[in-house]
């Protein structure tokens, strides 16, 4: 694939190869991992605006980034446009650089609130939000699906609503709300919002090695590929899809992640903090089943990291 640099308003980017916001995933200790294998911009966890406004003790901890995070891009969520407006010129998101308005998020719990990819069934109430969110100043990006069920997509019509209202970039994720994170990656509708819009578009789906991200930029025209879970198993691939070494090692970047989490949250916490992502790190790996019930038994972060190192050596 091509690689570039995108320009999202006034923000440039090194590359066009992203990281992903992942609920759970996506903390400043990995962020940090992705950036150093060579990702040109990684996203915070999606943040409720709604829980910056009226409980922000327990939102806020999503907000925190290293000074080593040279662009900082929060992902912010929720259908109240004058709350999203707010919060978007607050003190909380003061640090960052970009702003991405979750509208593709599939879960029960957020769908059923009205918020993430519930908005793609409010044209009128999405656009809202995010012309209330550009109003802040800040280069603003928006994530959405191709639709919520089979057959009934709204690519094109809701990319268009997305430039008009003022957002500076759009990403797409290649499946319907209804599949979640399975089926294939539907390639015509991501070139469908690429076709349909002059800012940059970034599609995201099914990246698990430089091949699919080569596939997926060949397909769909796109200007860059957004890596979500393949990130997880492997933060490596930024560099295998750039086709640049970044200089570290997976056990450079597992204990780098480890010692950012311990040093934040301590020994016991940062254990079980880690052990999601610790999964994705022995997927696949020979006696990773066993090592991983060692991972999830163990309140020790030392441990945890010998544990590791072992097995990605």
């Amino acid at each position: 694939m091509k690689i570039k640099k995108i320009k999202i308003g006034g923000v440039e980017t090194p590359n066009n190869v992203f990281f992903a916001p992942l609920a759970g995933f996506s903390d400043s200790a990995m962020r940090e991992v992705c950036s150093l294998a060579g990702a040109g911009l990684c996203f915070t966890e999606m943040v409720s605006c709604k829980g910056l406004k009226y409980t922000p003790e327990q939102s806020v901890e999503l907000l925190h980034t290293y000074d080593t995070e040279k662009l900082k891009a929060v992902q912010i969520f929720g259908s109240d446009e004058t709350i999203m407006g707010e919060i978007a010129k607050s003190e909380h998101l003061a640090k960052f650089d970009i702003i991405d308005i979750n509208m593709g998020c599939p879960v029960p719990k957020i769908y059923n609130n009205n918020e993430g990819s519930a908005l793609l069934k409010d044209l009128l109430q999405a656009e809202k939000v995010i012309s209330s969110v550009a109003k802040c100043g800040k280069p603003v990006s928006v994530k959405i699906r191709i639709g919520l069920t089979e057959n009934d997509y709204v690519t094109r019509e809701f990319a268009r609503m997305v430039e008009g209202a003022g957002a500076s970039m759009l990403t797409v994720h290649g499946r319907v709300r209804e599949n979640y994170y399975n089926g294939e990656v539907n390639f015509v509708e991501i070139e469908k919002a690429k076709n349909a819009v002059s800012i940059p578009v970034i599609a995201n789906g099914g990246i698990f090695s430089k091949e699919d991200a080569e596939i997926l930029m060949e397909k769909t025209g796109a200007d860059g590929v957004m890596v979500a879970r393949g990130a997880l198993e492997n933060p490596l691939i930024f560099q295998e899809i750039l086709g640049v070494s970044c200089g570290y090692s997976i056990a450079d970047l597992v204990s780098i992640q480890i010692d950012r989490l311990s040093k934040r949250y301590g020994s016991e916490r940062s254990a079980v903090i880690f052990r999601k992502q610790a999964a994705y790190y022995l997927k696949g790996i020979n006696g990773g089943k066993k090592l991983k019930e060692q991972v999830f038994k163990s309140l020790d972060i030392s441990e945890v990291k010998e544990i590791l190192l072992s097995a990605v050596k």
